[in-house]
């Protein structure tokens, strides 16, 4: 686990971001920094935290594919992110009552699960271009907007999405069923449809310098609606 934080003692409210899943061996995948996105917190006043799941880059445990049961995958990957906030609580410069957890590509899968659980202190989440591509899987984007409702009949808290048109996983029609069948089971989902990323793949959108535009003042606007900073507080380099 990774963690950045802004200058002082706290207790600061915590941000929470997953990582994705690169292709091939998750062990031989780098450590998450997210360092683009996680300053962009850090100036706002949150303890960032990044944690690798299970059995991804040096992480130990095994990661639990689940086989084409997405909706299994993410719960799993749910469980290791409470763990993780468990042991975020015992920190004296942490203050789990005001946390927003944040999630790319699998991350944002894993994030929209996790919402599932109604983990204390938990006042929202934020999913960018969140799914899993399992293209050898009959009907794998069936089966993936079949999860995202399975979680969002049991969300509470409000959500918040991006997604754009030239992503590299999810075609439009695919992202805009996985909403539909999110908000159609109950949960709260508002989402940024920002269109073309004219820098590149919108799958990258949210750790690019390009597309802090796009994603901070909605994240701002959503983070104030929950009570958590907003504002730019300092623009001291992250730790």
């Amino acid at each position: 686990m990774t963690l950045f934080s802004p200058p002082g003692d706290g207790p600061f409210p915590v941000a929470v971001i997953n990582h994705g899943k690169a292709a091939g061996d998750p062990r031989w995948q780098a450590r998450a920094r997210y360092t683009v996105s996680a300053r962009a917190l850090v100036e706002r006043g949150f303890l960032v935290v990044l944690p690798m799941r299970q059995g991804f880059s040096k992480s130990t445990g095994t990661y639990m594919g689940v086989g084409c049961n997405v909706e299994s995958n993410g719960r799993t990957q749910a469980e290791d992110v409470a763990a993780v906030l468990d042991y975020v609580a015992t920190l004296p410069e942490a203050d789990t009552a005001r946390t927003i957890v944040l999630g790319q590509s699998h991350g944002g899968l894993t994030t929209l699960a996790f919402g599932a659980l109604d983990q204390p202190g938990v006042l929202g989440v934020v999913n960018f271009a969140g799914g899993l591509r399992n293209s050898d899987c009959v009907a794998w984007e069936g089966g993936l907007a079949r999860a995202f409702a399975a979680y969002g009949r049991e969300t509470r808290v409000p959500s918040l999405w991006f997604y754009g048109d030239n992503d590299s996983y999810w075609s439009r029609p695919t992202w805009e069923a996985m909403h539909a069948a999110y908000v159609g089971a109950g949960g709260r989902a508002s989402m940024v449809a920002f269109g073309t990323f004219a820098p590149g793949d919108a799958h990258g959108m949210f750790n690019s310098r390009a597309g802090l535009p796009i994603w901070l003042p909605e994240f701002e606007r959503f983070a104030a609606g929950l009570g958590l900073p907003s504002a730019k507080k300092t623009a001291a380099a992250v730790k």
